[in-house]
């Protein structure tokens, strides 16, 4: 399109340079006004792609109607250009203001025969006017179509950074649901180990004491001996594999490990910390209170780095049939709609997204309530009793 419009410029241009000297312009009046349209049309397409100023564009166009009419006062068959006029008004103006430059360009193509030749014809009025309806359709229509080819564009570039971020997503969550297995698979290792094997050695200590105290045989009495410290060294074997299989953050209880955090928090950062904890919560499953305490860490990461507070609060409530982690902070706060709403994904809003999925993947879910300049609320909740899967 732009060396069709080049070329329609150098051509109608040459064609009113030729036609004006063969209806009795002077040579140079007719060059100089060839010459000054060709100069400011090719200005134009340079000044825009530089300065990229809507403002200076029509002022452009105004302008180079001005150098045309000037040309057509020199000569009627520097009309010709009306044609050009037509494309870029309907290309570079609004609607409205494209339809009256339009109007005012007929009006000089018509009018410049009388004031030359003091006559006119049909053709010199049915002629422009179909012509700059033409022109004016044809700029419309390409304009249109640029305009679908930016947003196909966008569309495009939205789908492949929504597909890159799934794809993200999904190894994020697989890789959360490997570690939540291996987790969960340690837990119940360690207390296995813990309630049978090393229950089974501490009693077998406990046993060969109390009859090592009471044989007056010797050799009885030392091999009780040996078996009471064989049991002691495989006692302490056996709680250091427990030690070492359990999660080390789930060492005393979830609530002991989130007032670590919060004390963490509050020497490293000096946020001002509370933790409160319903007497009547439950024993938990270790699936919820790896889930939760992944969740308290991703939060607080979020409160510490993003939300310049000077406060949190962390509340583990007993919701009947489930339990509720809230985390509230006096921080600045975001929009959580537009967070909602949003393609591209920032550091904080993937360890948001992944919040929730992981909940989700426990059959419960996050809420985020959060106003720009009034903190944010998070509240993470869970089933305390979770389904068995189904197994084929």
């Amino acid at each position: 399109m732009e060396i069709g419009q080049h070329f329609i410029a150098a051509l109608l241009t040459a064609i009113g340079v030729i036609r004006a000297i063969s209806d009795g312009t002077t040579v140079p009046a007719a060059v100089v006004a060839g010459l000054a349209i060709l100069a400011w049309h090719t200005a134009g397409t340079i000044l825009p792609s530089k300065t990229r100023s809507r403002r200076l564009v029509v002022w452009w166009l105004i302008g180079f109607a001005v150098i045309w009419g000037a040309a057509v006062a020199v000569s009627a068959e520097f009309a010709w250009l009306a044609f050009l006029l037509w494309l870029l008004a309907g290309h570079l103006l609004p609607g409205f203001w494209a339809l009256v430059f339009s109007i005012l360009v007929f009006v000089v193509v018509v009018v410049a025969p009388i004031i030359h030749q003091d006559t006119t014809n049909y053709a010199n009025n049915f002629g422009p006017l179909i012509g700059g309806v033409f022109a004016l359709g044809i700029s419309r229509g390409y304009l249109q179509l640029l305009r679908d080819a930016a947003e196909r564009e966008r569309l495009v570039t939205s789908l492949t950074q929504a597909q890159q971020e799934m794809a993200e997503l999904q190894d994020e969550l697989a890789l959360a649901q490997r570690q939540s297995g291996a987790i969960a698979e340690r837990t119940r290792l360690s207390r296995d180990i813990h309630d049978t094997i090393a229950q089974a050695l501490s009693s077998i200590r406990l046993i060969a004491h109390a009859e090592s105290g009471r044989t007056d045989d010797a050799s009885a009495a030392r091999t009780l001996g040996q078996i009471e410290a064989l049991a002691g060294d495989s006692l302490a074997d056996v709680r250091r594999i427990v030690a070492a299989l359990a999660p080390a953050e789930l060492d005393d209880a979830l609530a002991a490990a989130l007032q670590r955090m919060l004390t963490r928090l509050h020497d490293e950062a000096g946020l001002q910390t509370e933790l409160h904890v319903d007497e009547s919560l439950p024993l938990l499953p270790t699936e919820i209170e790896v889930a939760l305490l992944r969740t308290a860490q991703s939060a607080l990461a979020n409160v510490r780095l993003h939300a310049c507070a000077s406060r949190v609060v962390l509340s583990l409530i007993d919701a009947e049939d489930a339990v509720r982690l809230d985390i509230i902070d006096d921080g600045t706060g975001f929009d959580v709609a537009c967070w909602e709403a949003a393609t591209e994904a920032t550091s904080s809003s993937y360890g948001q997204r992944f919040m929730r999925a992981r909940l989700r993947e426990l059959g419960g879910g996050l809420d985020i309530e959060s106003t720009p300049g009034e903190g944010t609320a998070i509240s993470a909740h869970l089933p305390i009793h979770i389904a068995p899967e189904e197994k084929p």
